[in-house]
């Protein structure tokens, strides 16, 4: 590979490994949040390295092409798998990306500085791609093993907040082997209810149940991705995100909350009843309050409580932190992601805009995070 050019004033960039795709079933948003990463580093300070995992799990190198990962006509982007095979490496005193195509491979394709992993779901957001890089001594953007794998664990999401004393819903885990609730669980749980997957993300796998009758089918859709499922009291009340930022001196600052509302029909002709993937990403149907238009109590209590989430699960780096504000004012923790999506019409980065941080500088910031909090103990 080329050697690194010159930033300004000669500087060597800074080599960053774009890391999207993966196993899980986010891995078409994983490709549009890396397609918008990808747009908006900044290239006279970063020399950037696409690496893609494909559905399979295995790792190639990417084309610099943001357009390439982008939704077009409701079609979701993939990764391409004819790249240049490779890998990370393991191994500290080696470091860097190993080419594993025939002829040569074992050879270094790459130094890496630090590594984005925009991987959404397990297999990525979930601890096992931050201990890899532990393992490495390459630097990352985001939460480390413990945080990203309790932050992706709803159960343990919750667990933890609760031991803080932070305010949380009423769940109940179905774990492999039960598919039901006892009487004394419906009762206290009350419906409507929610349930999920345990460990997945964008909104996959959810079913809003209205319906004792209709569980057992909501169950079934869960475990198609996650044999543990949560069944989630309903919160009735308004939608809102905030996002949290780790600065390379240690400091943690909260953006202004947002608020999503459902407002328009699906190419179904209905209004969706929660803001779930199709909503989310392929329905023109919803829209953002960006700052949410909370009292002022309110709105610094979700900031309050955003970095006592963040702090709660030993976070760093960044979090997106959900929250339901009741009919009667109270604000409770849904849920936290441990890599937002970073998509165009995500909510992490236009929270961070209207705040004062407009995307390069909030790549910048996670990067420089990043390098200056290094790997291990230290």
């Amino acid at each position: 590979m080329e050697q690194r050019q010159g930033g300004q004033h000669g500087q060597q960039r800074i080599r960053v490994a774009v890391v999207f795709g993966g196993r899980s079933s986010e891995h078409a948003i994983s490709c549009v949040s890396a397609g918008s990463v990808l747009a908006y580093l900044d290239r006279e300070r970063f020399e950037v390295l696409p690496v893609g995992i494909t559905r399979d799990g295995g790792w190639v190198l990417g084309q610099d092409d943001p357009r390439a990962l982008t939704i077009q006509n409701r079609e979701l982007p993939s990764v391409d798998s004819t790249g240049t095979a490779l890998a990370l490496s393991a191994d500290p005193t080696r470091g860097g990306l190993v080419r594993l195509d025939e002829g040569r491979a074992g050879e270094l394709l790459s130094g890496v500085d630090v590594v984005f992993p925009v991987l959404h779901g397990p297999y990525g957001e979930d601890g096992t791609i931050q201990g890899l890089l532990e393992m490495a001594g390459t630097a990352y953007v985001g939460p480390g093993v413990l945080a990203s794998a309790a932050g992706m664990d709803k159960e343990f999401t919750k667990k933890l907040l609760a031991a803080e004393g932070l305010p949380v819903g009423e769940m109940v885990v179905l774990r492999p082997g039960t598919a039901t609730l006892t009487e004394a669980q419906r009762a206290r749980l009350g419906l409507p209810v929610f349930v999920k997957p345990a460990r997945a993300g964008s909104s996959v796998g959810i079913t809003k149940v209205t319906s004792w009758a209709d569980l057992a089918d909501a169950v079934d859709v869960a475990r198609a991705h996650d044999p543990k499922v949560l069944v989630e009291a309903a919160i009735p009340g308004r939608e809102i995100e905030c996002g949290v930022l780790e600065f390379p001196d240690g400091s943690v600052r909260a953006s202004a909350a947002a608020e999503i509302r459902l407002v328009g029909a699906g190419r179904d002709g209905a209004v969706p009843e929660f803001y779930d993937f199709q909503a989310k990403y392929l329905d023109d149907v919803c829209e953002f309050d960006i700052p949410a238009k909370l009292d002022d109590a309110t709105a610094e209590r979700v900031r309050e409580l955003a970095i006592a989430a963040f702090r709660a699960l030993d976070c760093q780096g960044l979090a997106r932190v959900d929250f339901f504000v009741s009919e009667d004012g109270r604000v409770v923790i849904n849920e936290l992601n441990t890599m937002p999506g970073f998509t165009p019409i995500s909510m992490y980065p236009r929270m961070w805009a209207v705040t004062g941080i407009d995307y390069p500088a909030l790549l910048s910031t996670l990067v420089e995070t990043a390098l200056a909090r290094g790997t291990g103990l230290r």
